[in-house]
C-alpha cells in the first residue's frame, strides 16, 4: 500500500507545480485539476475508511469556513476550491499545517509584490528574451494595475510542504 500513497503524492506534487505555473500565466484555477487533487487525496487514504470520512468532515467545515471569507472578497473562488481540495486528502493536524505553510509561502509571496513597486517598470520584452525577463515584466505591468496576487502559487507551496512533511516518500 505504499506505493500507492507514493505515486499519489508525486501525482499530487505535479499537479500542483502546474497549478502554481497556470495561475502566474492566467490567474486561474481549472476545476479539473482541484477534482484530481481531491481524487488522489481519497486514493492516498484508502488503507483507512475512517480516515477518509475525517478527511471529508474536516474538508467539508473548511469549505465553509473559506466561502464565507470568498463571499467578502478577501480570496478568490478558485483558491477556495484548491485548498479544500488538498484538505481532502489530509487529516485535522494535516489541515492545519496546510494552512500555516500557506499562510507563510503567501507572506513570501505578497513581499516579493511589495519589493515590485521599488523596481523600475520594463520595457515590453522582445521575443527570444528569457522567461524570467517575460514573467518580469507581465507580473510588474500586471502590479501596476493592481491585479491580485497569484495566490495559487503560495497554496501549491504549502500544499508541496505538507505533502513532503507527510512522509508518503
Amino acid at each position: 500500500m505504499n506505493w500507492i500513497a507514493s505515486t499519489t503524492a508525486c501525482l499530487e506534487i505535479a499537479l500542483l507545480l502546474y497549478v502554481a505555473t497556470i495561475d502566474i500565466a492566467t490567474r486561474l484555477i481549472r476545476n479539473e485539476i482541484c477534482l484530481a487533487l481531491a481524487f488522489l487525496g481519497i486514493v492516498g487514504q484508502l488503507a483507512s475508511p475512517i480516515q477518509v470520512g475525517q478527511s471529508l468532515i474536516v474538508a467539508a467545515i473548511l469549505f465553509l469556513l473559506l466561502f464565507l471569507i470568498y463571499l467578502r472578497g478577501a480570496i478568490g473562488g478558485g483558491d477556495v476550491k484548491l485548498l479544500v481540495a488538498l484538505a481532502i486528502g489530509l487529516p485535522l493536524s494535516g489541515v492545519i499545517e496546510l494552512l500555516t505553510a500557506t499562510a507563510l509561502a503567501g507572506g513570501a509571496l505578497a513581499a516579493v509584490h511589495l519589493a515590485m513597486r521599488r523596481l523600475p517598470q520594463p520595457k515590453l520584452a522582445p521575443a527570444g528574451s528569457s522567461l524570467v525577463r517575460r514573467v518580469y515584466a507581465v507580473e510588474r505591468w500586471r502590479h501596476l494595475r493592481h491585479a491580485p496576487l497569484p495566490y495559487g502559487v503560495a497554496i501549491a507551496c504549502g500544499g508541496i510542504w505538507t505533502i513532503l512533511s507527510k512522509g508518503s516518500f
